[in-house]
């Protein structure tokens, strides 16, 4: 069955493309993607000829098959139904609606007849997917204290996010006080430590542990030792998080070679570790002597962070503690009585979560204020990635390289692009400034884009641009760029574009269009010509050595309505595999 419904949906392809298009313009509020599922389940069950719709197609698919298939039954309630009746206009109006077909008349009628029928079939499917994630519903919000999906929205909201460099968080990194303590416990585990199954470590291991890390030993009131030091053991797992601790076997544990050696001396191995620790925040949640008040307070740290976030990196510690114990009592039937255990046990709640996220070098508190240093906004940011939650995060102007500029311009509004291109600027000489951006450019051939976006950049910048593009001329993929602007400026002497130079730009034009979907590509080769113009561009330009050459002129043959120049792309793709074999 899915061979099938591959097969179907390549079929179908070409078809929705042009029904996007049209339906750009005569029915801009279609769903597309229910009208894909639709034309797909017809394809399928009722009739082999995607153009041919009988009025018992209707009842057959909407009515019989997508009860069956459909995911979100309340979208599809509100959609459907009218993305179906501008789809099947679409394949009237332009002649697709094939011979022995009802009309569409007739299929309208029959949509109007079925559509209350449907939109009841769809919330009563509605109905039993709430009954099913019930019960799955109800543990998330058992475990939903440190949850971040609730705030996503907000967090969508919040003003550009700015990081520092990977130099500044690596040199913070390093004087994290928590990762130096799991150092210190590895290096004193040594290579081959037995441990026990009940305890790890035996009574006289544990005070020799907590020596090594500069922690009292506890008065145990008649309970064991092991069960005295809850920082002991987070300290153990946070070795292990980081890798400086590694089980062998299973009663045997090691220090890895290197833990001796932290902190690292390169940047890059320093934050590696310290982003493998960084779920160890976990570990800043109060213990409780009744577990059932332990996991009532599970998440209470993560809960922090999130709210700092969206105070813009502080917030008073007064406020932040109402909030906490109010989320507490909302998420878990125990949350109150637990709230009020930890303050028998710590005074305050918050105590051992901020003990630990400053000991990680995450936060700073001073005058009751709490605040993200700049560690912990970066941690926080990699843990609303963790979340599938998108925030507006870069690096900040001062920190920018030329290709950070170029990578995150390329996705944002134009006129953000030029703030921040205009913020970048500020900071740098305008000639050094070209040669950093032409520069990064050249670090990929492949990457068309980032090389389209510094070509505009730099060439806004006019003729102190000048020797940065003469420099560029001697970089095949900038080349191109470099010849037109200098010939643009009137630089004497300098080489005029070549026809090879002018086929490479339409090559990383059709590049980007590509990557913008099917409708996009074909006006982009619309935009280059008549059909023989393309044919005739299409017998020189496969001796381009453009990086994606191959790539497009297999989309050229499979995407270009044509025959043509369907033929021209072909041949043209065999002679540049042949040269390039």
């Amino acid at each position: 069955m899915t061979d099938r419904i591959e097969a179907a949906a390549a079929e179908l392809r070409p078809l929705l493309q042009d029904f996007i298009l049209w339906a750009r313009e005569n029915a801009p509020g279609s769903d597309s993607n229910l009208v894909g599922s639709v034309a797909l389940w017809h394809r399928l069950i009722a009739s082999t000829d995607v153009g041919r719709w009988k009025r018992a197609d209707l009842r057959a698919v909407l009515l019989d098959r997508m009860p069956q298939v459909v995911e979100d039954p309340d979208a599809a309630a509100d959609g459907m139904v009218p993305a179906v009746r501008a789809y099947l206009t679409f394949l009237s109006e332009t002649g697709k609606l094939s011979a022995g077909s009802s009309s569409l008349k007739e299929l309208l009628a029959e949509l109007d007849r079925i559509e209350d029928d449907f939109v009841d079939a769809m919330e009563d499917l509605a109905a039993e997917q709430d009954d099913e994630y019930d019960d799955e519903d109800e543990e998330d919000e058992i475990d939903g204290l440190g949850d971040f999906e609730p705030f996503a929205d907000e967090l969508a909201e919040l003003d550009t996010i700015r990081l520092r460099p990977d130099s500044e968080l690596a040199s913070a990194a390093r004087e994290v006080r928590l990762i130096v303590k799991a150092r210190d416990l590895a290096v004193w585990v040594g290579s081959e430590r037995q441990v026990g199954e009940t305890s790890l470590l035996t009574d006289a291991e544990i005070v020799e542990a907590l020596g090594a890390l500069g922690l009292p030993v506890p008065e145990t009131d008649g309970a064991s030792l092991a069960d005295s030091v809850p920082a002991l053991w987070n300290i153990w797992n946070l070795a292990i998080d980081l890798d400086f601790l590694q089980p062998e076997g299973e009663d045997t544990v090691s220090a890895d070679p290197d833990t001796a050696e932290w902190p690292f001396e390169e940047d890059d191995d320093v934050l590696d570790a310290w982003l493998a620790g960084l779920h160890s925040i976990d570990y800043g949640d109060p213990e409780l002597d009744d577990e059932d008040a332990t996991i009532a307070l599970s998440g209470l740290t993560r809960a922090l962070l999130v709210r700092v976030l969206l105070a813009t990196g502080s917030k008073g510690l007064a406020e932040l503690r109402a909030e906490l114990e109010e989320a507490v009592a909302e998420y878990d039937d125990q949350g109150a009585q637990a709230w009020a255990a930890a303050v028998a046990q710590y005074g305050d709640p918050l105590a051992p979560v901020l003990d630990w996220l400053a000991g990680y070098g995450m936060v700073e508190v001073e005058h009751d204020q709490v605040r993200l240093t700049p560690l912990g906004m970066e941690g926080v940011v990699h843990l609303a990635d963790d979340a599938d939650i998108e925030l507006d995060a870069r690096p900040a102007i001062d920190a920018m390289t030329a290709l950070d500029l170029l990578s995150f311009s390329a996705e944002l509004p134009e006129e953000e692009a030029d703030a921040e291109f205009a913020a970048w600027m500020e900071l740098r000489e305008p000639g050094k400034a070209a040669r950093e951006l032409l520069e990064a450019a050249a670090e990929d051939d492949a990457d068309a884009l980032v090389r389209v976006q510094a070509a505009s950049m730099v060439g806004s910048l006019g003729e102190i641009a000048v020797p940065a593009w003469q420099e560029a001329l001697d970089e095949p993929s900038l080349r191109p760029y470099a010849a037109t602007h200098l010939a643009q400026l009137g630089v004497e002497d300098a080489p005029p574009p070549t026809q090879a130079d002018t086929h490479w730009l339409i090559l990383d034009m059709l590049t980007i269009s590509a990557g913008l979907g099917r409708p996009e590509f074909v006006s982009s080769l619309d935009d280059i010509g008549n059909v023989p113009n393309l044919v005739n561009l299409l017998d020189v330009i496969w001796k381009v050595p453009h990086p994606h050459l191959e790539e497009l002129l297999e989309a050229i043959g499979k995407a270009h309505p044509d025959r043509q120049v369907g033929k021209a792309a072909k041949r043209a793709l065999f002679k540049a595999r042949s040269s390039h074999n």
